[in-house]
């Protein structure tokens, strides 16, 4: 969203950027907004858990101002684009994942009748809904610009627990994950075909990034950070024009991805975190996702990230359909060994959501495993398990989730950390992070678990 206003506001157009929630903006206010500002076109991105939400939204909306066009995007409209036509009063659904460019051709072809609407766009003409053809991915990522950070008001924006210098900046250098296959996912909806920009134009935006910005870290991220020689030409590069002395940087990865000497080299190039999708401590749970990797691929990961000094953070997910309740607690075991030895730093867990459109979705839908209607969209925002459980009920599946948070508080996990803090900023990101497990612990206690 922050390279489509940044593009729309280059060809010439007046772009606001309002973020509701980050800027504290409640209903009445935004409608004030609107009337004072009297946009022609007024886009924003969707996901399940608010998508009914939105088009009530979308009807209020246009109650109010007949005349304002909008236009939704996300990866929910991307599998399900006439769904959201019929369910509201919106006047264009954008699918796929660049919908920076697209929304740039739209108005484009707002402007002048000469110019076409790309592929990908669905709209109402003559009280029909009409499409203009599958989205294409063929967009040069290089061509994007470099998002205008005032516009899009980066300062809301400095409140990640995870990044351990202030200020910091996300990038994206590829759209989205070379891998692309695990069944819960739903960014290969937006981009089913990898690309990532060329080395040197995401070298420039850093450059650009501590030159403006005085950014001191960088969060790439992008699904899986690029690897082989494209990011070798990125850590030389860091390294060539010393931004390795400026900033550190982090990223998505995948286990299995690296060797030993590729750690080393990312921590003489200013590396500092590396995320990764832990997922299961079950390998039957890992190759039904297409995880693509072995639990001793997950081991042996961070402990070669370890011996770089490399810090990482680990996601994982309970709930699946197949797995029992002492399958779940073999992920928190794995989980608990690599965070007490050290070999892993931080971690999060979630209940698992197979979002609609993705093979786990249909795969569920299939198999009538869903614990109700699968399109109460509203019930997919993590509070509660979506799928039934073999032997377990909804709250059992909290618990575990729960109780791998605990691994923070064990005496264990604390004397590696204290053992790992060497300077002000490392206290400073334990202490954000000590912050962060009370917060998702009272988050299952006001659930009742």
């Amino acid at each position: 969203m922050a390279t489509a206003a940044t593009a729309l506001k280059e060809q010439g157009n007046k772009v606001l950027w309002l973020d509701c929630i980050a800027e504290n903006i409640n209903e009445k206010q935004f409608f004030d907004i609107l009337n004072k500002e009297n946009p022609d076109l007024f886009a924003f991105e969707t996901k399940t858990p608010v998508v009914k939400q939105h088009w009530q939204t979308i009807n209020k909306i246009k109650n109010r101002f007949p005349n304002l066009k909008i236009a939704i995007v996300g990866d929910h409209v991307t599998n399900f684009p006439e769904e959201t036509m019929k369910a509201c009063n919106v006047d264009y659904v954008l699918e796929g994942g660049d919908y920076d460019f697209m929304l740039s051709d739209l108005v484009k072809s707002l402007k002048s009748k000469s110019a076409k609407m790309p592929r990908g766009i669905w709209y109402r003409k003559n009280g029909k809904i009409h499409n203009t053809g599958k989205f294409e991915l063929k967009h040069n990522l290089d061509d994007a610009p470099y998002i205008d950070r005032e516009l899009v008001k980066w300062e809301l924006y400095q409140k990640e627990y995870n990044i351990g210098r202030r200020p910091y900046a996300y990038i994206m250098s590829g759209r989205d994950c070379w891998w692309g296959k695990c069944k819960f996912c739903a960014w290969p909806t937006l981009f089913p075909r990898f690309r990532v920009r060329s080395v040197n134009n995401v070298l420039n935006e850093i450059g650009m990034l501590i030159k403006k910005y005085n950014i001191k870290e960088i969060f790439d991220d992008s699904g899986t950070l690029n690897t082989g020689v494209w990011l070798k030409q990125l850590c030389n590069g860091l390294i060539s024009r010393g931004y390795h002395k400026k900033i550190k940087y982090s990223c998505n990865m995948r286990f299995n991805a690296l060797k030993q000497e590729d750690y080393i080299m990312m921590k003489k190039a200013g590396f500092r975190l590396l995320k990764f999708g832990l997922e299961s401590g079950n390998q039957f749970t890992l190759d039904r996702l297409n995880k693509g990797i072995k639990v001793q691929d997950i081991i042996h990961g961070c402990e070669m990230a370890q011996k770089s000094h490399l810090t990482v953070h680990l996601t994982m997910i309970v709930g699946y359909p197949w797995e029992t309740k002492q399958d779940a607690l073999k992920t928190f075991n794995l989980a608990k060994y690599l965070m007490q030895t050290g070999k892993a730093d931080i971690l999060q867990s979630t209940v698992l959501v197979p979002y609609p459109g993705t093979p786990l979705w249909k795969e569920a839908k299939q198999q009538h495993q869903f614990l109700f209607n699968p399109k109460e969209y509203e019930r997919y925002d993590m509070r509660e398990p979506i799928l039934k459980v073999k032997g377990t009920n909804a709250k059992d599946v909290a618990s575990i989730c729960e109780k791998i948070y605990t691994i923070f508080l064990t005496p264990k996990y604390i004397l590696a950390r204290i053992r790992s803090i060497k300077s002000f900023e490392d206290f400073m990101f334990t202490l954000r992070g000590v912050r962060a497990v009370f917060g998702h612990l009272k988050d299952f206690s006001r659930r009742g678990v």
